[in-house]
């Protein structure tokens, strides 16, 4: 198929017109994966703005998973459908599939917690289990949120950005989750501050440099925490 002709764009704001009229170009499989985009020049005259112009909306439609330039050879199309990004990933996925890797990240960061932790980070670990235990005589929603800052609290303490981030990302989908399987389960219903001992023991084994013992309570703690039910019906995080 011929690609359709382009045609010069209104001012302002030029890069996001530019950026729509070039992802028209591919995902209408004007350009197919495999072609190479015209250069810069060419785009450039043909759309009627800057070179300037067109090379930011190729680094946005390069990011978006569309395009991959090549060094000397120039610039091509990789995909006609953008890219689906991490936090739009996760929110789509289902929530047993988060929790199953909520709990590789957790097993790890409580090992390295155990090893790196500082004085300052065992003084958190403890502040947010007195949050955790004070947040038993509220709601549901509450009670996730306080129990999530113990966990963020010791994630923390392993002092790696990259882990820290990763359970960021994790939290909207977990706390939803969550607070949908404490109303499944009615787990509060007899014990509202539930596994406080398990979160206890945590806090010893880190605070204790035990990094076996920190990391083996948080994988008996999150092992398979969904009843049958919840795995069958398949649902997913709320978007």
């Amino acid at each position: 198929m011929p690609p359709a002709p382009l045609h010069p764009v209104r001012p302002s704001p030029l890069v996001e017109q530019v950026v729509d009229r070039l992802r028209a170009q591919i995902t209408g499989g004007h350009w197919p994966v495999g072609t190479r985009l015209p250069g810069e020049t060419t785009l450039a005259r043909d759309l009627g703005v800057g070179r300037s112009t067109v090379r930011e909306a190729l680094r946005a439609l390069t990011g978006a998973g569309l395009l991959r330039p090549r060094q000397g050879a120039g610039v091509f199309v990789i995909a006609t459908e953008p890219a689906e990004d991490w936090p739009t990933r996760l929110r789509r996925a289902a929530v047993t599939d988060v929790y199953e890797v909520r709990t590789a990240v957790e097993v790890h960061a409580a090992r390295l917690a155990a090893r790196r932790r500082t004085p300052e980070d065992v003084a958190a670990i403890t502040r947010a289990l007195d949050g955790r235990r004070a947040a038993a005589a509220h709601d549901d929603r509450a009670f996730v949120d306080a129990d999530i800052a113990f966990h963020a609290a010791v994630v923390a303490a392993a002092h790696n950005p990259v882990l820290a981030d990763l359970f960021t990302e994790f939290v909207p989908v977990l706390r939803a989750g969550l607070v949908d399987l404490l109303a499944l389960t009615g787990r509060r219903t007899e014990d509202p501050n539930t596994a406080d001992a398990a979160h206890a023991a945590l806090l010893r084994a880190v605070a204790d440099g035990d990094a076996e013992a920190a990391a083996e309570i948080p994988a008996e703690e999150l092992a398979d925490p969904f009843p049958e039910p919840a795995r069958e019906s398949g649902d997913s995080a709320p978007d």
